[in-house]
């Protein structure tokens, strides 16, 4: 069982049998918890009547939540869907995407979300690549109608599309029926945490996006410690502002708020004047997000005039943190603890976090130490370990390790090797605290806003443009988002085609996070003797190499 002490302190928890104080003590996984539908099950017998999620003026207990989730793990059961299957959602944060989430988790199926900024030709890749059977959306976000994006692709496994928040979402519910909630009720009983809970998609150097797989246990093993890390609790009031797509928002935001009793706050859109409205006028205490949400905070007008008074925790990442913006965000925008962490989806979402006491040059120059229960070693590119302090490529092993990439073992294997250890591709150091600092990253992976870029998936996607020969993608510093992507092209023979006709097609077909801000026409790409492209310079021209 997991509650706050009756002494107004907001960082000490009981989790299971051990009392743990302010981020310093190992935790153990709280007792009986196995899987999701069992957190929220034990979340509505613990927390009951309280808020769960408040989303405009809905109001949702963990009890009203649960019996929602049951009804729509009873109506995915109707739908045909069986134990294994996988279940898509695209849309924003919206308590409809975490109702649909564990309702097809509870149905015994694993979720796969989209993106919402994917394009058609992205999302129809994952879909397929992942086989999922039914398709949750939101119908029509900023402008896209995703239903819209699919039509001209071939999805012969997808069944069916539910539009969330609409008739056809009203009427999915009544398909549940006494049988199928029976068969609700059996299938939870034998539910294990060894079973799949979700396949989020990542891309690396393949230049295709790979399903990362997570068991339920780990995701509830490797979130209990965070959010005791991190000093989560039933008296904070959560903004997630990270999109429920994305581990930083499903796993780190709405499955650690049904872990410790949090109420869930969904934002569908960041919006740095509506984020400190609602700061105030929902009493925010706990706001993650990466750099560029609380440097837009700062730059706006608005805040002069707003009251973040009941902001208490900021967790950050995901990209370069000044030490500036970690004492500004405490002394401007008042937060009482700022930590900062590191991982990757395939590690499911954590493997370091910095602890609530750190000052702000660890916070800003580490990515604090492992989790408990795991293991991180710096090796060489021979394999060997380093000393303390020297610089080589970050292995992870531990129960936080994914299970594999969705039906691609020869990728498995050149990720997580024989014993287990996850070649996580970053490269940094170790201190003598075991704290983490990322140097660089091997696999030329940049951050846009908090969103990973891969330029070779980026490269595969502008190549199918009729007039490009060869592209080669780096990332480059940018001010607000803190890098973006430039693509040097390579034209094929009497092609024709102008920069700005180039990343007007890439919005078209692409992400909008992936689009290049800058496009280099150029006779040819500078290249090893072997033929392989020399990123470092194409950066050399951008003033040296990029460090993370």
């Amino acid at each position: 069982m997991l509650f706050t002490r009756n002494d107004n302190s907001s960082t000490n928890l009981y989790v299971g049998r051990e009392f743990f104080d302010g981020g310093q003590r190992r935790i153990m996984q709280p007792e009986g918890l196995k899987t999701l539908p069992g957190v929220l099950a034990r979340a509505a017998a613990v927390y009951g009547v309280s808020i769960a999620i408040e989303e405009g003026s809905q109001r949702l207990s963990f009890v009203e939540l649960k019996a929602r989730v049951d009804q729509a793990a009873a109506a995915f059961v109707a739908s045909g869907v069986k134990v294994g299957d996988r279940v898509a959602i695209w849309g924003p944060n919206a308590a409809s995407w975490i109702i649909s989430a564990l309702g097809a988790q509870s149905a015994g199926a694993a979720i796969v979300p989209l993106n919402t900024r994917l394009k058609g030709r992205e999302a129809a890749y994952i879909l397929r690549r992942s086989g999922a059977r039914m398709l949750c959306h939101s119908g029509r976000f900023l402008g896209i109608d995703f239903v819209e994006l699919l039509k001209d692709q071939s999805l012969p496994e997808l069944h069916e599309t539910i539009e969330l928040e609409s008739t056809a979402w009203a009427n999915f519910f009544l398909r549940a029926t006494p049988q199928t909630a029976l068969e609700v009720t059996t299938r939870l009983a034998k539910q294990q945490p060894q079973d799949l809970a979700d396949v989020m998609f990542t891309s690396g150097t393949t230049g295709t996006p790979k399903g990362v797989m997570a068991s339920h246990g780990q995701n509830v093993r490797v979130f209990s410690e965070w959010s005791a890390i991190v000093g989560l609790g039933p008296q904070d009031r959560y903004l997630i502002v990270n999109p429920f797509f994305h581990a930083f928002g499903y796993k780190a935001g709405w499955l650690s708020c049904l872990l410790t009793g949090a109420t869930i706050l969904p934002m569908a859109i960041f919006d740095a004047a509506e984020v400190i409205r609602r700061i105030a006028a929902d009493r925010i205490s706990v706001l993650p997000g990466p750099p560029t949400v609380f440097q837009s905070m700062l730059a706006h007008p608005a805040l002069d005039r707003a009251s973040t008074s009941s902001l208490r925790l900021a967790v950050t990442g995901a990209a370069n943190v000044p030490v500036s913006l970690i004492k500004r965000m405490r002394d401007e925008l008042g937060f009482k603890t700022v930590v900062t962490g590191y991982g990757l989806t395939e590690s499911t979402g954590t493997v370091s976090m910095c602890r609530s006491g750190d000052d702000p040059q660890t916070i800003a120059q580490s990515c604090g130490a492992p989790l408990p229960g795991v293991e991180v070693k710096v090796m060489d590119d021979s394999g060997r370990e380093l000393p303390r302090g020297c610089e080589g490529e970050l292995w992870v092993r531990g129960y936080n390790v994914m299970q594999g990439y969705f039906d691609d073992p020869e990728a498995t294997a050149a990720a997580v090797d024989r014993e287990g250890w996850l070649h996580t591709g970053d490269i940094g150091t170790m201190d003598s605290c075991d704290y983490l600092r990322i140097t660089d990253r091997k696999r030329d992976m940049f951050i846009t806003g908090g969103f990973n870029c891969y330029p070779a998936e980026i490269e595969s996607l502008i190549s199918a443009h009729p007039a490009v020969a060869q592209v080669a993608v780096i990332g480059i510093a940018d001010e607000r988002l803190g890098e973006v992507a430039a693509a040097y092209v390579v034209l094929r023979p009497a092609a024709q085609l102008e920069p700005a006709d180039l990343i007007a097609w890439c919005r078209d077909n692409m992400a909008n996070y992936k689009v290049p801000r800058r496009v280099h026409l150029v006779d040819h790409l500078p290249t090893t003797a072997s033929g392989k492209v020399q990123r470092y310079a194409l950066r050399d021209a951008h003033g040296g190499p990029r460090k993370a």
